[in-house]
């Protein structure tokens, strides 16, 4: 037998009921108690890690709430490699479609800005753009300046609920308020340095830095803006204030030569 297809088979046996999914010649290997000992170890881990990864998630339903479902999804979905800082990326989409989450329909986007603290904490390091940029630029060069997203920022719109109030108040440890506006909304989360941080984006903020990351020019990226609310040019000034001093903006892409 080749080495890989022993080990392709030894994975298979390590997952949560992979007995029967494993080869049969797995069976003889799978019996020895050491070896389930070994499996729960690596599911618990797994565990674990999604309750590092979705802290929020944990807080609002509950550990034993939550033990279950991370049980139900790493049935589904076990991890593909052993980095489990990186675990869980299909969880939100997973809450999305659990059916005991049926009356939180707000809880995978909350899963998201989650996941999005995470990615933006173990994202490459890069300097943001300085606050100062757009001051000592050419006027006309500024419009056909490509700004990419810095590697670390993340932003989500979420259209029926507040998500980001939500996940906010139990990131910071605020009491829920009973008046909570139930309406849509933005979030941003950055790692301009050290620290992951975080905070309130328009809609047109998205729109701006969904044409950024599609790698449109500033023109275009005001244009999507506009399209989204923002009132051209005082609210798009304020709208690129605010990127720059969040840190969501890296520097200028090259720009191509013919």
């Amino acid at each position: 037998m080749q080495l890989a297809a022993f080990l392709d088979g030894f994975v298979a046996a390590l997952q949560p009921g992979g007995v029967g999914a494993a080869p049969a010649w797995m069976d003889a290997l799978a019996a020895q108690p050491g070896f389930a000992v070994y499996r729960n170890s690596g599911c618990k881990a797994a565990v674990d890690a999604l309750r590092a990864n979705y802290p929020t998630i944990e807080q609002l339903v509950g550990k034993d709430w939550f033990h279950g479902a991370a049980q139900r999804y790493l049935a589904q979905q076990p991890p593909a490699d052993g980095l489990l800082m990186r675990y869980g990326a299909g969880f939100p989409a997973f809450l999305d479609n659990f059916a005991p989450a049926a009356e939180l329909p707000w809880l995978g986007d909350v899963a998201r800005l989650d996941r999005a603290w995470t990615e933006a904490h173990l994202a490459p390091d890069a300097p943001p753009l300085a606050a100062n940029w757009m001051t000592i630029q050419a006027p006309e060069a500024l419009g056909a300046a490509l700004l990419p997203p810095h590697p670390a920022a993340r932003w989500l719109w979420s259209d029926a609920h507040p998500a980001y109030s939500i996940w906010q108040r139990h990131r910071e440890g605020l009491a829920m308020d009973e008046a909570l506006p139930w309406e849509p909304q933005g979030a941003l989360i950055t790692r301009p340095e050290d620290g992951v941080q975080w905070c309130p984006l328009p809609r047109a903020g998205v729109a701006f830095l969904d044409a950024c990351a599609a790698h449109k020019t500033l023109t275009q990226a005001a244009q999507a803006a506009v399209e989204c609310g923002a009132e051209a040019p005082a609210d798009i000034a304020t709208l690129i204030a605010l990127l720059l001093g969040a840190g969501a903006l890296a520097e200028p892409e090259p720009k191509e030569t013919p």
